[in-house]
């Protein structure tokens, strides 16, 4: 594949492809991409070793040759045995054994792609070694639902009794009179990667497609909820978040059969067309949120949006479709607007676009490692910048594996008390849900119940107007099961998880602290419980060292162990009483 620079578009890859105009004067030098740092892409983090290795035993000289297209090692490196070799080795130590035929040519270990979390797996297995998904389950046709260990098959009954517990429960809730609108629309499952690499890409169309296949199931949308129509978000809206050379690169791409952003944010002819439609959604449900037309809505959207900032595309995403809905609903009348990001990867595109607004407030929880997990920004100290420090607040995992109760944590003692003081008239959620257990990227381990109950603990805020916006999320089954734990609340459902006795991990008892510690200068509300929590964690260190002690304590052997019985008896009579001696036999 060719890779040409496109003249007076910084920021873009072309694919070779005949479909390209000639009118776009493209030049012939690789575009050299500068901008990402510690890391080149999300999908590096995790990225599988999806190697086939082919052996051809036909040669004459016996060697097994890699064929084309396949990783090799250098050459002029010592030839190792092969199975030829072996094969030959036998037949001379036992020239009876004919149980077993030589390799024939082109013997391929065959492999195949786990549609839930896109894992390689090898072999004549049929469930996926990663996350048990069978290799033909009915999950892009029933969402989460469907079993995850049978193939599809007739979903007959499980449909009825879902739909038939709607009825007798939920007939009030049909889309007529719902107060919940979602914004979905097929033609942005045309965004696609066109050739795929050594491995599927994680931002696929299959992410929204198992969602709508959920809600459908369960008989939430089309049900329960009612749709909005969509429309392509116009170029004046996006110049109000991006600037016109990114607008325009995005939109070039729709006379492109392939091209890349970054050497992970992809774009094909219809990529535009669907960030437009995803802007465009959310820019309407925020307004119809905020008028009163409707009480709350989820944008079922792709591509996601809080990577975009306000020159570039990247990690995925293409428009930022948080950063329109908000000065959507500013539009319409919201003069505050809240966003709280939980996607596993810090919103850095957001931030950029609302570091100097002191109208929008940005909350992101998300994996950051010391700057080194993608993209490598959202440290607790950024804050914000020219007059409205504190108004961009970040809190930065220190590891993976974060959970439930560190991000309940976070939000009763930092999310909420900002929030609440910020008194928003409108509430964002960038809804990724890379963070949730099963996630091949995110690698942490928030359940749908948890979801559930950030998104309930949001819903008094601004008067329940509340916006959920689809961001990353790359394991189908959790995508689609946490989305539908989240829409389930959206509708008034009990979120099902008691927040009481909410104890944190020690790093994310640390976390906080440091966040607390620095947003403490910008939000008073903040004092009491810093001094507070800075006790009991001090209070929990001192508890932990005695334990540890004690711990060590009764791990240390008693000297009747170390010595032995005979070794105890002469320690007595000899150490103890020194004037007594005792001669034995035998010892």
């Amino acid at each position: 594949m060719y890779l040409f620079n496109l003249q007076n578009k910084p920021g873009i890859i072309v694919a070779d492809n005949p479909h390209v105009s000639t009118e776009h004067n493209l030049a012939s030098e690789t575009l050299q991409m500068s901008r990402l740092t510690n890391g080149e892409a999300e999908m590096s983090h995790h990225k599988p070793n999806n190697e086939v290795f082919c052996i051809d035993a036909s040669t004459d000289d016996g060697n097994a040759n890699m064929l084309p297209g396949i990783s090799s090692k250098k050459a002029g490196q010592q030839k190792e045995m092969t199975f030829q070799d072996m094969y030959n080795q036998d037949l001379d130590d036992d020239d009876d054994d004919s149980d077993w035929e030589p390799l024939q040519k082109h013997v391929e270990i065959a492999r195949w792609f786990c549609t839930n979390c896109t894992m390689v797996n090898l072999g004549d297995v049929v469930h996926c070694d990663i996350c048990g998904e069978h290799k033909e389950s009915g999950i892009l046709r029933h969402g989460f639902l469907a079993s995850s260990l049978l193939q599809d098959s007739s979903f007959t009954e499980i449909e009825s009794d879902i739909r038939g517990r709607h009825k007798e429960t939920g007939s009030q809730d049909s889309a007529s009179n719902s107060s919940t609108a979602v914004g979905f629309d097929e033609r942005m499952l045309l965004h696609s990667e066109i050739q795929m690499k050594s491995h599927p890409h994680p931002e696929r169309p299959d992410r929204i497609r198992v969602i709508a296949a959920s809600l459908a199931t369960a008989g939430i949308f089309p049900g329960r909820c009612y749709p909005i129509p969509a429309r392509e978000i116009t170029r004046e809206e996006l110049l109000m978040v991006h600037s016109l050379e990114h607008v325009e690169a995005v939109d070039l791409t729709s006379h492109m059969f392939s091209s890349y952003f970054t050497p992970d944010t992809y774009a094909n002819e219809h990529s535009a067309r669907a960030a437009r439609l995803a802007a465009g959604l959310c820019a309407d449900l925020a307004s119809a949120i905020v008028s009163g037309r409707t009480k709350n809505g989820f944008a079922l959207v792709r591509p996601p949006g809080h990577h975009a900032g306000i020159r570039q595309a990247m990690g995925f995403c293409l428009h930022n479709n948080a950063a329109v809905a908000a000065l959507a609903a500013q539009v319409s009348g919201a003069k505050k607007v809240l966003i709280v990001d939980w996607d596993v990867h810090h919103g850095n595109g957001t931030q950029e676009i609302f570091e100097q607004n002191k109208s929008v407030l940005y909350i992101s929880l998300h994996r950051h490692e010391g700057g080194k997990f993608y993209p490598g920004t959202g440290a607790a100290d950024e804050v914000g910048t020219m007059g409205a420090e504190g108004y961009c607040v970040n809190v930065p995992w220190s590891r993976g594996g974060v959970g439930d109760n560190d991000y309940l944590f976070a939000f009763q003692h930092v999310v909420l008390p900002i929030a609440s003081a910020f008194a928003p008239d409108f509430t964002i959620i960038s809804a990724g849900f890379d963070a949730a257990r099963g996630d091949p990227l995110g690698c942490c381990d928030v359940t749908p119940a948890g979801y559930a109950k950030m998104a309930d603990m949001l819903t008094d805020l601004s008067g329940g107007k509340l916006l959920v916006i689809l961001e990353g999320g790359y394991n189908l089954r959790s995508i689609s099961s946490s989305a539908t734990a989240v829409i389930k609340v959206l509708l008034g459902e009990s979120p099902g998880c008691d927040m009481e006795n909410t104890s944190p991990s020690r790093s994310g008892l640390q976390t906080v602290l440091e966040v607390l510690k620095i947003q403490s200068n910008y939000w008073p509300v903040l004092a009491s419980s810093f001094m507070k929590l800075q006790s009991q964690a001090r209070m929990h260190s001192i508890e932990n060292k005695r334990k540890q002690i004690e711990k060590r304590r009764r791990a240390v052997a008693p000297m009747w162990w170390k010595w032995g019985r005979k070794g105890l008896l002469y320690h007595l009579l000899n150490g103890r009483n020194g004037h007594v001696h005792v001669k034995r036999k035998g010892v």
